[in-house]
């Protein structure tokens, strides 16, 4: 998908799609070093967009573990599809990720990758996405995102980065800025207790 189509894609949905353009390579490499996915026997990606992270899921993952990601844009989840052809990509929700989870024979999963806007959200739906990382999240797994850096000075990303997910995860690890990402951001990492 061509920078231009992106950007077209994020403009007509602006309610799903928080992108200024694709990921950059340094942010997918950082955000899938931190959730830890060699030992991850079951991986969630939330908003694959074009396929960044996902294409870094498939070069870090183990062959044996098992693989998901949730996109709720056509558009997005045939480019996703067309970049990574031999990946598992649903159009979905990830608030659904334990069907798809259990549909494949397992309970939970140990590490969640996440490109969703969480900032542009509105706090019902911050919410509801949220409580179903945290059931779906074995304990002890990791839940990776990202922010650009203004996002978190924003009200609805203040909410969320220093609010909801502490209140769920307790402590929140922040990383970067990835300056080789336009524009920079920051990774967040919670980890659900034991």
């Amino acid at each position: 998908m061509s920078w231009l189509t992106f950007m077209k894609e994020a403009i007509r949905d602006n309610k799903t799609t928080g992108a200024f353009g694709p990921s950059s390579r340094a942010l997918a490499d950082a955000i899938t070093d931190l959730a830890d996915l060699k030992s991850a026997k079951t991986i969630v990606e939330y908003g694959p967009g074009e396929g960044v992270f996902t294409e870094a899921i498939l070069r870090k993952k183990t062959p044996d573990s098992f693989f998901v990601a949730l996109e709720v844009l056509p558009s997005l989840v045939e480019a996703t599809r067309r970049r990574c052809p031999e990946a598992n990509v649903v159009q979905d929700s990830a608030e659904n990720a334990i069907v798809y989870l259990r549909e494949a024979g397992h309970q939970d999963c140990e590490a969640i990758v996440s490109g969703l806007p969480w900032a542009r959200f509105p706090e019902e739906l911050q919410d509801r996405l949220l409580d179903a990382t945290f059931k779906v999240l074995a304990p002890g797994g990791r839940f990776v995102t990202f922010a650009y850096a203004m996002s978190p000075i924003l009200p609805s990303g203040r909410r969320f980065f220093s609010g909801k997910m502490p209140a769920r995860f307790g402590r929140i690890r922040r990383f970067g800025p990835i300056w080789r990402n336009l524009p920079p951001c920051f990774v967040y990492m919670a980890t659900k207790p034991k």
